[in-house]
């Protein structure tokens, strides 16, 4: 859809508000003209996505009064000024003052376009900014921030939300870097057992020799090298809520012991009869399909049974791509605060390589990626596609696949080297204007991303 009045030209003099329109225009902006400074203000506002010419020298409100009076709407809001030789001082000052640049007279049609092409990339990534940092701080709950927009997520917030505060055991699935931990954490940050131990365990990292031990405890003499009484996960959740994770890779013999926890709520520690009454949430988490494990006799069906009192499934991030802006634009702001840089968001040309890759490392990955960005592509240069290529891309290997991203590569080179222009992308290209469309369309291209 072709953008309204993406640029305000403001001139007293006919034949200059002509000539530019026609510079502009011919670039494939989208101009408004007027003669003078007052009138631009109705189609101004912090969500304007544009960009203002206007000439220093006008009746009634000049352009630097003009600009003051902007800044009061939005003081990230791209004012380009135009000078006389006389004004260059007074231009300075006003760039002090908060103008994007000033274009002193006369200029080239070519110095108005980059100009004009540069102040319109920098009001699109404030404006992705701000809508960005919106809809994180409506996922700034105290506790952990489970973020995404999708319907996977909100359902999932709210489902968490409806069963923090109660004393069910939850089962969650998902696959490896979805978050399962972040979900229990939340879990337990939002129930009234805050203020009591949240105790994780990986069932997959613990030697099968000592995992009943870490689990349960034991008593000084319970077995070769038990030298003192030692408290178990269990105990040091007491109150509080505990993470299994990983419990597909617990022991069966484990599980036996763990089934009769759960629903007795006491324990023993190994080498001792007494038993300890137990008041600790239970959250266990699996990267696989636990009751199909348990058909083939790898997990016990009766303890699948009763851990999936609530299950919470996490979507992988590839059938999710609404979020990933989202997600990688916090990770950026985490990282960028931790290794206290500024981090630009990437061009939205770049984005579009997040939003077809695959993500086998799900969330997790997007997140490494996001420091590594932080550190190398902020400062060094770095694309995102080439800070990728370390991983598996998902990639269409037939003869038909292959065309496609060969085709679509043509495209975006030339729809960059023409600065987005439609008119020299079909020259490039050697293609009709409805041919370049049906195939920018086919693939997902919008021009406005390449100028």
């Amino acid at each position: 859809m072709e953008k309204e009045n993406n640029v305000i030209f403001i001139d007293d003099e006919k034949h200059i508000r002509q000539a530019n329109t026609q510079t502009l225009e011919l670039a494939d902006f989208n101009v408004l003209c007027l003669e003078d400074a007052e009138s631009a203000f109705p189609h101004l506002s912090k969500d304007w996505p544009g960009v203002v010419i206007c000439d220093i020298r006008l009746p009634r409100m000049d352009g630097l009064e003009f600009l003051l009076q902007v800044q009061k709407i939005d003081r990230d809001l791209p004012v380009i000024l135009i000078t006389g030789h006389g004004d260059i001082s007074t231009a300075v000052q006003a760039m002090r003052d908060g103008a994007y640049d000033f274009i002193e007279k006369p200029y080239s049609a070519e110095r108005l376009v980059k100009t004009v092409g540069r102040a319109l990339e920098k009001r699109t990534l404030t404006l992705e900014n701000r809508i960005l940092r919106q809809e994180l701080e409506a996922h700034s709950a105290p506790g952990p921030r489970i973020i995404g927009k999708t319907e996977a997520m909100v359902r999932l917030r709210a489902t968490i939300a409806r069963i923090a505060d109660t004393s069910a055991d939850i089962l969650i699935v998902g696959e490896t870097g979805t978050g399962k931990e972040l979900v229990a954490r939340s879990l337990h940050e939002h129930s009234q057992r805050r203020t009591k131990n949240f105790v994780a365990i990986n069932c997959g990292a613990v030697p099968e020799s000592v995992i009943e031990s870490e689990l349960f405890g034991h008593e000084a003499g319970a077995f070769t090298d038990a030298k003192i009484t030692r408290i178990g996960k269990f105990e040091h959740a007491d109150g509080g809520t505990l993470l299994l994770d990983e419990i597909e890779s617990m022991p069966l013999r484990t599980q036996v012991h763990l089934l009769r926890v759960l629903q007795e709520r006491v324990l023993e520690r190994l080498g001792s009869n007494k038993l300890i009454p137990l008041d600790v949430r239970v959250v266990a988490a699996s990267k696989i399909n636990l009751l199909q494990a348990a058909d083939i006799g790898q997990f016990r069906e009766d303890l699948y049974y009763r851990l999936n009192v609530v299950c919470l499934e996490i979507p992988p991030l590839r059938t999710r791509l609404e979020d990933i802006p989202l997600l990688f634009h916090h990770f950026l702001l985490v990282a960028g605060h931790r290794y206290q840089q500024e981090v630009p968001l990437p061009k939205p040309v770049q984005m579009n390589v997040l939003m077809t890759y695959n993500w086998p490392g799900n969330v997790r990955e997007l997140r490494n990626l996001a420091e590594r960005y932080v550190l190398l592509g902020s400062q060094y240069g770095w694309s995102l596609d080439r800070l990728l290529s370390g991983s598996e891309k998902k990639q269409d290997y037939s003869l038909a696949g292959q065309v496609d991203s060969f085709e679509r590569a043509l495209i975006e080179q030339a729809l960059l080297a023409s600065n987005g222009s439609i008119k020299n992308t079909m020259d490039a290209l050697r293609i009709p204007r409805k041919t370049l469309s049906d195939k920018m369309r086919k693939y997902g291209l919008d021009k406005s991303d390449y100028k």
